[in-house]
């Protein structure tokens, strides 16, 4: 069953949903853990009684309906029960991103009210204590593991097993009153509350209902039929709608296991033991485990390398056409089965994705060759469009009709409209509530009838159906002489190559287009090492002069490949150099989810700008840093800019004629 329908209407909450799927799955495993290098499981009638006993004992601390508590950790399945136990005795679950530095979370600490907080250990618990004197409101504070928490004052501070063992004690007294609030529960009343990465500013909680994540979770699960079957790994930041939408609302929905690997670290040998059947990732881990893959086969023998460069090519040309359904030649077929024998089920089994059946990416776009190499492997991965308003799906991809270029038709429910000038509207079941505490820019992202603005632009394509997203639509610009400027498609094409980590393309209301680019430490150090170019920082190796010349050949490369499109040939890069740092989130170069933040870079290097447009050969920059303690610092570099060559075209105003 794609999912399951028995009582569906009277399945208005998370908690609902768990009772159902304790009485018809009780014996079906719900969330696994690995702990330890040992995998930890739990059935769906051992989740409840987990989640039942927490929120008891939340019941004992007092917590109230409709108040705020934050979660903080990265993906634990204590954590997830954390937020449907607050869920269940109707106060309203905040996770918040467990990487944020103390003063982010300060911030949404203070802004959405919450009393008291449920921490994974000791780095979050003294981030909270950090900033606890600037949130008057807050009092408790439970903490999962108790490593290095011995000596703290434990007045507040509560274990989260001890929390449990109180509620398991006090269920006879206090079962009715869980009862009554688990009964209360409704449609519209608040499921969760997200925050926004904020790109252009402070985050916005976006609070989204029952109705919101159910509707949502319900239509998009129909879509891809998705089973209780399935196998997902929850590896994503809990603070994030996706994960929200996958670990929680789809796998309550239709009642799948949600795995959880032992840390970052080991997420790759993880993945490969698990195989997930649905999966999902933002476009910069498939381009890390593309990176991986071609350090891999730089330092295999020339022997695997003709193998794999050989049958990537049939990969290439026949992949694509097999997993749509379309026709192939037997010979063809052929070379394909014996590609997958030799070449991409291994490298499949390698990342874990030998028993993908749905696989999406989204969060921003992603390059076309990245994309389209995963798809040649035989990997069914596709594209969809989202936002935390909507709580994430807006198009997706149907199979069959699966493109680089497009990301697909509206999801079930979804209405979309384009604007005059190009920026794309949605309205669905999922549109968010509001943003809390924040009346005027509710008001300016969604009107009257439901319309949410999405900040795109995009159009969507006759005959087809599909949506195409061009930019964002602040983003989106003209050059000076009137060419179509959209950074994000030079970005990517740029970033399909392993050497190249993020790129920063800026051109707007200006005569060319420059980029800044960050080269990929663990990629260019494995050139260098083979090579033989010895380096003893980043920075070194950045400014070297034979990686600046395989830059500027990568560059160039893609500069042919934008000249060949009418629309944006005008985006090719005339000069770039290679930044000294990475762009980084503790530095509010990039949000938590590892977007750029134009704006703030574009005026944190102003003098690297004017550099680019002004003609310099070279620049010195200081830059102040943010150190993985907290500390601040600067660092110093001379910075070499380059001058890449460009293939002519016409100009803008004859093109257009």
């Amino acid at each position: 069953m794609a999912y399951m329908s028995k009582g569906a209407e009277g399945l208005r909450s998370i908690p609902a949903l768990l009772r159902r799927n304790a009485e018809l799955h009780g014996a079906a495993p719900a969330y696994r853990e690995k702990e330890y290098g040992i995998w930890q499981s739990w059935t769906w009638a051992q989740t409840e009684e987990q989640i039942e006993a927490l929120a008891l004992g939340l019941l004992d601390l007092g917590v109230a309906p409709g108040e705020f508590v934050a979660v903080i950790g990265h993906n634990r399945p204590y954590l997830y029960w954390s937020m449907v136990a607050v869920q269940m005795i109707g106060a309203v679950p905040v996770p918040l991103y467990q990487d944020a530095a103390a003063e982010e979370m300060e911030y949404v600490l203070i802004h959405c009210g919450a009393r008291l907080v449920i921490a994974a250990d000791q780095e979050q618990v003294d981030k909270v204590i950090g900033v606890q004197d600037a949130c008057p409101q807050f009092e408790e504070l439970i903490y999962l593991d108790p490593k290095g928490l011995r000596k703290y004052d434990h007045a507040h501070l509560r274990a989260f097993q001890a929390v449990q063992e109180k509620g398991r004690a006090r269920r006879g007294d206090l079962g009715e009153e869980l009862a009554r609030r688990r009964a209360l529960l409704g449609y519209d009343d608040i499921c969760v509350m997200l925050y926004t990465s904020g790109t252009t500013g402070k985050p916005k909680g976006v609070v989204l209902s029952n109705r919101n994540i159910i509707e949502t979770a319900k239509s998009s699960a129909a879509f891809d039929h998705l089973t209780v079957g399935e196998e997902v790994l929850a590896y994503l930041p809990m603070a994030w709608v996706g994960d929200f939408i996958f670990s929680i609302g789809q796998a309550y929905w239709a009642g799948f296991c949600v795995n959880c690997p032992e840390s970052p670290e080991t997420m790759m040998t993880d993945l490969r033991e698990i195989a997930p059947s649905y999966y999902f990732a933002p476009p910069r881990v498939f381009e890390s485990q593309l990176t991986q893959i071609m350090i891999r086969m730089e330092d295999a023998s020339a022997l695997k390398q003709r193998l794999f460069h050989h049958f990537m090519e049939v990969a290439r040309r026949v992949g694509p056409r097999i997993l749509d359904g379309k026709p192939v030649s037997a010979l063809d077929r052929l070379r394909y089965r014996l590609g997958e024998f030799l070449v991409y089920g291994p490298l499949k089994n390698t990342l874990g994705l030998s028993r993908v059946r749905v696989g999406y990416t989204a969060g921003e776009a992603i390059g076309p060759e990245i994309f389209d190499f995963y798809r040649a492997l035989g990997i069914n991965l596709k594209q969809l469009y989202g936002q935390t308003e909507a709580s994430v799906f807006i198009t997706q991809q149907p199979d069959g009709e699966v493109r680089s270029d497009t990301v697909g038709v509206p999801s079930p429910g979804v209405e979309i409209r384009i604007a005059e000038n190009g920026e794309v509207f949605y309205r669905s079941p999922g549109v968010f509530v509001e943003y809390y505490k924040n009346a005027e820019s509710t008001r300016d992202t969604k009107d009257g009838e439901g319309w949410v603005a999405t900040g795109d632009a995009g159009f969507i394509e006759e005959g087809s159906g599909h949506l195409r997203i061009i930019d964002r639509a602040k983003d989106v610009g003209t050059m000076a002489d009137g060419a179509l400027f959209a950074p994000k498609y030079v970005e990517n094409k740029l970033k399909f190559y392993p050497n190249i980590l993020e790129a920063v393309v800026m051109g707007a209301g200006r005569d060319k287009c420059c980029a800044f680019i960050n080269i990929d430490l663990t990629a260019v150090g494995n050139w260098a090492e083979r090579n033989n170019i010895a380096y003893a920082s980043y920075q070194e190796l950045a400014g070297h002069p034979q990686v600046l010349d395989m830059i500027q050949s990568h560059v160039e490369e893609v500069n042919e490949s934008v000249a060949r499109d009418d629309m944006l040939s005008g985006c090719q890069v005339h000069r770039f150099l290679v930044l000294h740092k990475e762009l980084d989130a503790d530095d509010g170069e990039l949000t938590r989810t590892r977007k750029v933040r134009r704006k703030i870079i574009g005026e944190k290097f102003v003098d690297l700008v004017e550099a680019l447009y002004g003609g310099a050969g070279s620049v010195y920059t200081e830059t102040e840093v943010t150190y993985e303690d907290g500390r601040k610092g600067r660092i110093k570099a001379t910075l070499e800019i380059r001058d890449a060559r460009v293939v002519p075209v016409r100009p803008a105003t004859l093109a257009a004629e």
